[in-house]
Formats: C-alpha cells, sequence, structure tokens
C-alpha cells in the first residue's frame, strides 16, 4: 500500500497568517490608522505635521491629507486609507469621520469575534445596521435645502472649514464658496449639477488669507508674450485658439535645396507672409485677446502687438475650456475657420502683478460658467491650509445644492442613528442582533471623539446627548466650546447628507470586507532563476495574488 505525500502549493519562503491571528493583525492595523487621525476631528482637532524624506512640511489637519501623506504598507491599513478617499472624491469632507467610524467599526466586531460570533453573522448584522441607517438618513433626518436659501449653503460652507487653518477668514471664504457654486451650477431636469472642475483655485503667497478673492471670470497664471502688448483690454472680444500661430510644418518629409541668398530670402518673406496672414485672420474677426494653447511664433508675437492684439501662448488645454464657459467662446482648432461668433466676451482683461508675478485677469463676464477663487497667505503653509479648507467647502456646498438634503452636526445624526438602531435590533433577532448592536456604539465614536478633542468628559456628553434624544430632541448635538448639548440646526452646524450616507456606507463595507479574511498570504519575492511569472505577476504565488490592489508583495512589511 503507497503513502500518501503531503502537496505543497506554496514556496518556502510564503509568510501566511491564519485565522484569529490574520484577523486580530487586520483589526488592529486599521485601528491604528483610524487612532492617527481621530485627534483631527472636530472644531478643536489638533493638527499634525507630515515630514517627507526631503524635508518638506506639510501642516493640516484634513484626514485625506494626513493618510495619503503617510508611509501606510500594511494591506489591511491601506484599505481604510481608500475609505477616505473615496469619501474625499464623493463628498469633500467627513474623511475623518468615515475613517474614524470604520476602526470603530472593527473595534466593536473584535470585541464579538471573542465572544465566538462567527465573522459572516456580523458582517450580515453590520450590513442590515449600514442598510436601516441610509434609510433613516434620507427619510426622516435629512432636511430640504435649495440654491436659494443661500443662508442655509453658508452655514454648511462654514461647517466644512470650522477647526482647519482657515477658520479666522471663513466669514470672506463662506461667501467666495456659495457664489461660486451658484455661479457653475447647471441646471436640469433633475435637479442642479455642479461641475468643481469649473472653479479653479491660483494660490499666490502675500498678504492674508482674508485677501482671497474670487473672480467672475478667470486667472490665468501667464504673462502677455511680448512687451509691446497693452497691459489692459476693455471690451475684450477673446479668441481661444488651440492651433499653434506659427509657420505650418509639411505633412510629409521634405527637403528644401537653397542654393543663392535670393533663394533664402524668399523663403523667409514667403515665411513671414505666412504667420501675416494668420495674424490677419484673427484680426478681421474682431478678436483684441488672444489665448493660444501651443507656441506663438517671435514674427507672429510682433504683428500681434503691432496690432494692439494682447497675447498668451502655452495655456494649459483645461483653462481654454474654463475660459470658453466663462467668456461663452468656442475653442478654435483651424485659424483658417475662426469666426466673430467664436469669440468669448469679458469686460476686462488686464495683467496685474501678484506677489511679483504677472497673472492675466479675465473679468465683468456677463454670466459666467466657470469661476476663479486667487488664494491669499501669509505663507506657503498657510496657503495650502486655505485651499485645502476651499476644496473643501466647495465640494460639500456643491453636493448639498446637486442632492438639495442637508442634516445637523455636531454629533447629532450619529446619536440619533445610534438611539434608532438600538431599537431595531430588537427586531433582527439571531445573533445579528448583536452586530447590529454593535453598530450603533460605533457611531457613538463621533460625539465622544468631539468631546475628547475638546477636552470634555466623553462620558457625560453621551449620556446629556442619549438622554436628550431618546426624549425626542434629534437634532441636540455637543457644543465642543462650552460642553452643552444644544439644537445643532438653530446654531447653524450644518452638512451635507451625502457626507454622512458616504460615510456609513464605505466605513460598514470596508469593515464587512476586513472581517471575512482569514487568511494573509505573502507572495514570494521572485528571485528564483529562471522559472517563467506566474500568472498573477511578478513575485509568483498564488494565481492572482501578485495582481492584488496594494501590492501583495509588500504586505511582510508591518505584519
Amino acid at each position: 500500500m503507497s503513502m500518501r505525500q503531503p502537496v505543497f502549493i506554496l514556496s518556502d519562503d510564503s509568510e501566511v497568517t491564519r485565522g484569529k491571528d490574520a484577523q486580530e493583525n487586520n483589526i488592529n492595523a486599521a485601528k491604528a490608522v483610524s487612532g492617527a487621525v481621530r485627534t483631527t476631528l472636530g472644531p478643536k482637532g489638533m493638527d499634525k505635521m507630515l515630514v517627507d524624506t526631503l524635508g518638506d512640511i506639510v501642516i493640516t489637519n484634513d484626514g485625506v491629507t494626513i493618510l495619503e501623506e503617510m508611509d501606510i504598507e500594511h494591506p489591511a491599513a491601506k484599505m481604510v486609507v481608500q475609505v477616505a478617499e473615496t469619501q474625499e472624491d464623493e463628498v469633500g469632507d467627513g474623511t475623518t469621520t468615515a475613517v474614524a467610524i470604520a476602526g470603530e467599526l472593527l473595534k466593536q466586531s473584535e470585541d464579538l469575534l471573542e465572544q465566538d460570533v462567527h465573522p459572516t453573522i456580523i458582517a450580515s448584522g453590520l450590513r442590515q445596521a449600514s442598510q436601516k441607517c441610509q434609510e433613516l438618513l434620507n427619510q426622516e433626518i435629512a432636511k430640504n435645502v435649495s440654491i436659494e436659501d443661500e443662508e442655509r449653503l453658508r452655514k454648511v460652507a462654514e461647517t466644512a472649514m470650522t477647526g482647519k487653518g482657515a477658520e479666522s477668514a471663513r466669514d470672506e471664504l463662506r461667501e467666495i464658496t456659495v457664489n461660486a457654486i451658484k455661479s457653475v451650477a447647471d441646471e436640469t431636469e433633475d435637479g442642479y449639477q455642479v461641475d468643481i472642475d469649473n472653479i479653479k483655485i491660483e494660490k499666490k503667497v502675500g498678504g492674508r488669507a482674508q485677501d482671497t478673492q474670487l473672480v467672475d471670470g478667470m486667472i490665468i497664471d501667464k504673462e502677455k508674450v511680448h512687451p509691446g502688448m497693452p497691459d489692459s483690454v476693455e471690451n475684450a472680444k477673446i479668441a481661444l485658439i488651440s492651433a499653434p500661430i506659427e509657420h505650418k510644418e509639411t505633412e510629409v518629409d521634405a527637403e528644401i535645396q537653397i542654393t543663392n541668398p535670393d533663394q533664402l530670402q524668399q523663403f523667409l518673406d514667403e515665411e513671414e507672409k505666412m504667420l501675416k496672414k494668420l495674424v490677419n485672420k484673427i484680426k478681421e474677426s474682431g478678436a483684441n485677446v488672444v489665448f493660444c494653447q501651443k507656441g506663438i511664433d517671435d514674427m507672429a508675437q510682433h504683428y500681434l502687438a503691432k496690432e494692439g492684439i494682447l497675447a498668451v501662448r502655452r495655456a494649459k488645454k483645461s483653462d481654454l475650456k474654463k475660459l470658453a464657459r466663462a467668456t461663452g467662446g468656442n475653442v478654435v482648432s483651424n485659424i483658417d475657420e475662426i469666426e466673430p461668433s467664436d469669440l468669448g466676451q469679458a469686460g476686462t482683461v488686464k495683467e496685474k502683478k501678484v506677489s511679483n508675478e504677472s497673472m492675466l485677469f479675465v473679468e465683468e463676464c456677463k454670466n459666467p460658467r466657470s469661476v476663479s477663487i486667487l488664494v491669499r497667505g501669509g505663507t506657503e503653509h498657510v496657503v495650502d491650509e486655505v485651499e485645502r479648507a476651499l476644496d473643501d467647502s466647495v465640494k460639500v456646498v456643491g453636493v448639498a445644492v446637486e442632492d438639495g438634503k442637508v442634516v445637523a452636526g455636531g454629533g447629532a445624526p450619529e446619536v440619533e442613528l445610534a438611539h434608532r438602531l438600538r431599537e431595531y435590533a430588537a427586531s433582527v433577532g439571531g445573533r445579528e442582533q448583536l452586530a447590529v448592536e454593535a453598530f450603533a456604539n460605533a457611531l457613538e465614536i463621533v460625539p465622544r471623539t468631539l468631546a475628547e478633542n475638546a477636552g470634555l468628559d466623553p462620558i457625560d456628553a453621551l449620556v446629556d446627548l442619549r438622554s436628550k434624544h431618546e426624549a425626542g430632541e434629534t437634532e441636540k448635538g455637543l457644543n465642543v466650546y462650552d460642553g452643552e448639548v444644544i439644537d445643532m440646526w438653530e446654531a447653524g452646524v450644518v452638512e451635507p447628507l451625502r457626507v454622512k450616507t458616504q460615510a456609513v456606507d464605505s466605513a460598514s463595507e470596508t469593515a464587512t470586507m476586513v472581517l471575512r479574511i482569514d487568511d494573509v498570504i505573502t507572495a514570494a519575492t521572485g528571485d528564483s532563476g529562471d522559472e517563467p511569472e506566474a500568472p498573477g505577476g511578478p513575485g509568483g504565488g498564488m494565481p492572482g495574488a501578485g495582481g492584488m490592489p496594494g501590492g501583495m508583495g509588500g504586505m511582510g512589511g508591518m505584519m
């Protein structure tokens, strides 16, 4: 009778973490990431100083910026970072909230695992709780807001900026934010659509954060190409050209033989004649300002200057698109076909010095569909932080206008959801009930963290909040400045509904995914001579493992 031989499917240098060890490892990594950003939450949150290998410094309390700058190796930790990135892409704010909830969900789930509740049962309960939260937020907790409700939208912008480095200038910045969103919002049959790309943010060090300004048009970080051109043009007719204003190259390889000086002169004269024809075509269209995406020949610059036309070369393609929206013009790819109807219009196009650098301001557009914000600040770090705060507030106001729904802040929705989930848990039954209750406990990490970061007693704060919500006061949240429980709606602490729905959704999905992992396999390094690569890519190992997001090959680093 032959003896069975063991079958080896992994090489000797592969590392495998199994069962509870793998779960504990992954949960601890996720909790570590969550803990790293928790202290930045809320108006009283602290800042982080991030120093890279070159010594460059970033000072911020923006959750996603912190996580993106951190050098994170552990794959489960990377999954939590993706929660913040998704939150930033979808909403623009609430990244710290989403990561804090994800970390706390895993912490609460860890307690259930120790009680021998199976991971799939926990995952099922978390999914049910998440669906219930979405239903409650959309149908019962959220309130309507319209694009005409400017005061409420200002409060949304102000809430997004509170606690950030730009807070000192929030009165000016919230006005800029709301006006910018109202300019670029496109009305459709289904409501409003807001493309944030139509708001251009330019940064210049100098002045104060309060000097930040909104331009009803475009700011182009370029200068005129010829000193003989005018510095300012009133009643501007703007040509937007994506083709070069240079002599045309032949489409096929060609060689020109010149045997005497007269032929060379004829060639140069013909080239000059072609350039003059291009400039005349631009002038005949009525244009007195030109923004060109490509180059402008020196001779063409001379002729444009002689005609009193202000020209800019090497403008970004994205800037041309924004200029087209702002001025009502069309981007032209063939100068020979330019028509007066293709020209954009603006009250003035003026070259101004900002921090000793020339910039072009295209202002007084009649109905600009694209606008610019010039961010100022005393130092580079201040300007960067003001830009991040503006970016967040612009996104959240845009989201509020698109969805038409907002919720109170200050931990009010989280405490209300926790209260309602505990009531709902009783109807779930089975062991899933424990997971629903764990979800309720996890949501309370938000008010608890707000209290901790403000130096308040988190237990007292939670007890006060729970008692108010159990009495039916659904919009009561924590005032971190004096520790009182107040009506957040009346206090003007307001956030878009999508901040909460996205945070709850992505946090629960990530927690569920981490819980369902019971083995972690580190792929081999791939230094095994001339053997062919495995299907997963370099490093071999199990098919597909090498190609997993986050690079499984680097797993061993932080386990």
